[in-house]
């Protein structure tokens, strides 16, 4: 058994579970469904191909920046007639980064990192018109278990968003996975893949269960406090000088220079 581990990070990112007709949203992190997608068209199928083998495959994902959730309106008009098509709204995740571990036999899990470091098809975090932001591949792992995989993995933020935690030594993340207890009707969601196929897509309600694991900040930086009793000096002063600025100036009126002469 092996673990395939991806960094799903780009400009925007969207991933329906229930998206139906005009109102397209958008769950907080990456879809069984949408990332076996990305793995099957890196594979080259066609949306009509069985995808079972890649269905069974366990999954968990780990929420390493939560992004910002945008909405779009979109208008559109059809190929064929040119006739304007309703405008819908759209929901996006802006510049967030997740890192998904897939867990099963070492040979497909070896032939799919193989797909995703040469792509038939070129990859997209849950729309087309969302390309990842540089690799997606970041190996194989063994193991049998994803969430383990998730939790010895380096935490894959934007540099800049670890920098604004950098008095966390560790931080935790989110880790959502497929549940292995039956779970609950409120922790279900339909996007286990039974077929792509566009004339007849199909998916199937999916248990997951979230759980939280502790990464190193390699941004840390500890607090220095100053010593008991030490008073930081007023930078560019000088204690005497700050003394002698506050010293009475003695004056003596000459008749030359007096007002009143």
């Amino acid at each position: 058994m092996s673990v395939l581990v991806l960094r799903l990070a780009g400009p925007l990112q969207s991933w329906g579970s229930s998206a139906r007709f005009a109102r397209r949203t958008t769950e907080t992190a990456p879809t069984k469904s949408g990332v076996i997608g990305l793995l099957a068209s890196a594979l080259g199928r066609d949306r009509t191909d069985a995808v079972n083998d890649l269905a069974e495959l366990r999954f968990a994902v780990r929420i390493d920046q939560r992004g910002t959730r945008l909405r779009d309106f979109h208008t559109a008009h059809h190929a064929d007639t040119d006739k304007a098509m309703p405008v819908s709204e759209r929901f996006y995740l802006a510049d967030a980064v997740f890192v998904a571990a897939l867990a099963g036999d070492s040979h497909l899990i070896r032939s799919l990192d193989h797909a995703v470091r040469a792509p038939v098809y070129m990859p997209y975090l849950g729309r087309r018109s969302c390309p990842p932001q540089g690799p997606v591949e970041l190996g194989v792992r063994d193991g049998d278990d994803p969430v383990r995989t998730l939790r010895g993995e380096p935490w894959r933020a934007a540099e800049f968003h670890q920098r604004t935690r950098w008095r966390e030594d560790t931080v935790h993340l989110t880790v959502l996975t497929d549940s292995t207890t039956g779970g609950t009707l409120g922790a279900a969601l339909r996007d286990q893949p039974l077929s792509f196929d566009p004339a007849h897509r199909r998916y199937a309600l999916r248990n997951v269960d979230s759980t939280t694991v502790a990464v190193t900040n390699p941004h840390h930086r500890p607090e220095r406090k100053p010593r008991r009793g030490a008073e930081p000096p007023i930078p560019g002063h000088a204690p005497e000088s700050l003394l002698s600025e506050l010293q009475p100036t003695s004056f003596s009126p000459s008749t030359d220079s007096h007002p009143c002469t």
